[in-house]
């Protein structure tokens, strides 16, 4: 089984092993030429439910490392907030690793239902998403999608988003 991915800004996680950020940022073209559609993930998490969308470790359906709290479209792309399982190798080990440095950041997987082709460095438009699971990686799709803060300190809040966001974008998008 291949897996499409498309990564996600990680602050956290906290003292209880709380996490949060964008899953996908709309409109940034990831390494495979794919660029997510506002409206992708509508369908999807009103279908499945948050309890429906794994937390995973590397894609992993033998890992499963926390459990996703919230997941929800808004104006920059796909925000979730979830918590790791502490009390668990698995979710112990991850905490750990990203508290280090050594991992920072997240990855959607999905089936692709409904994409336009592209041209030029974009490849597809995804306009409809079934997303089934959002894991820890070390090696997101997306670039910039990297760890934006260790256990619960974030670094400067511009730094959540995109470079192509505007300053006042970033103000409004990210939440306190």
């Amino acid at each position: 089984m291949t897996y499409e991915q498309a990564s996600i800004e990680l602050v956290g996680p906290d003292a209880s092993g709380r996490l949060r950020g964008y899953a996908a940022i709309f409109g940034d073209a990831d390494l495979a030429g794919d660029v997510i559609e506002p409206g992708a993930f509508t369908a999807s998490v009103v279908t499945r439910g948050v309890s429906g969308i794994r937390m995973l470790w590397q894609h992993d359906p033998g890992r499963p490392v926390g459990t996703w709290t919230l997941i929800r479209e808004d104006r920059t792309g796909l925000y979730v907030e979830g918590r790791l399982a502490l009390r668990t190798q698995a979710g112990h080990e991850a905490a750990e690793l990203i508290a280090a440095g050594a991992l920072d950041g997240l990855s959607i997987g999905f089936k692709t239902k409904l994409a336009r082709r592209a041209v030029g460095p974009v490849r597809r438009r995804l306009v409809t998403i079934d997303l089934w699971g959002i894991s820890l990686v070390t090696f997101p799709m997306q670039e910039r999608a990297r760890l934006a803060g260790r256990v619960g300190l974030a670094r400067r809040r511009d730094e959540l988003l995109p470079a192509s966001s505007s300053p006042r974008q970033k103000r409004r998008a990210v939440p306190a």
